[in-house]
């Protein structure tokens, strides 16, 4: 006898349901865990698995905010966000608007990149410039902007972002280069490693180039001129 098809419209076919249950998943999950990631420490990102595959290791130790010298964040907000502390929705629109201007009128765009947009980007996708990742990014960031304090976004970023080939997190990177613990890191060493974050695969902060050391200097002079844009770091 032949089997009878089941009818799209007979019980226990809903497509429609199934459609609806994936895109709640999809919208409920990324808030879920950057709410707990609020408290707990992210176990791994994207980018260290990719890196692990391409042969690079994997250094990382987890420190508190208190137990990284404060030089480093405000080294990295010199180097990579000067308006970190002041910002809405852990975007800069005035550079956004400039980076949208430069691209109507054929330039390439230089970024806007927020040390918050990059903290969305290294905790939870991957690394490139393709426009779907970079407008996941833009759907990120307010939510961790929102659900986070300031200090917790710096915390997050000093511990995942990449300073060398596997090397994750201001400790390992303050090991590995220093052969000190991050609390005990310079302002020198402090705007080194803030100096290779653009590239740092490629430059050293353990031995820096003539053009990286020229960098850190020049983090290192922007860091006294922006006073009251550092006040964050010292919100309890």
């Amino acid at each position: 006898m032949m089997a009878l098809r089941r009818s799209p419209s007979a019980p226990g076919w809903r497509p429609r349901s199934w459609l609806w249950r994936l895109l709640l998943v999809l919208l409920l999950a990324p808030p879920a865990l950057i709410l707990a990631y609020r408290v707990i420490p992210p176990p791994v990102t994207p980018l260290m698995l990719i890196r692990a595959t391409q042969g690079h290791g994997l250094q990382r130790d987890w420190v508190a905010l208190d137990r990284i010298a404060p030089a480093l964040a405000r080294a990295v907000i010199a180097s990579e966000d000067n308006l970190f502390c002041r910002q809405t929705l852990g975007f800069d629109f005035g550079a956004l608007r400039a980076e949208l201007q430069e691209w109507w009128e054929g330039d390439r765009p230089r970024g806007a990149s927020t040390i918050t947009m990059q903290t969305a980007k290294n905790l939870l996708l991957w690394p490139g410039r393709d426009p779907f990742r970079k407008l996941v990014e833009a759907w990120l960031t307010p939510q961790v902007a929102l659900l986070w304090p300031r200090q917790r976004v710096m915390e997050v970023y000093l511990n995942i972002v990449e300073f060398g080939p596997g090397i994750y997190g201001a400790e390992a990177a303050a090991r590995a280069f220093f052969d000190k613990p991050a609390a005990r890191l310079t302002q020198r060493e402090a705007a080194l490693l803030a100096a290779v974050l653009p590239s740092p695969l490629n430059w050293s902060a353990a031995a820096p180039s003539p053009a990286t050391a020229r960098r850190a200097a020049n983090i290192e002079r922007r860091i006294g001129q922006l006073g009251p844009l550092l006040d964050c770091l010292a919100e309890s």
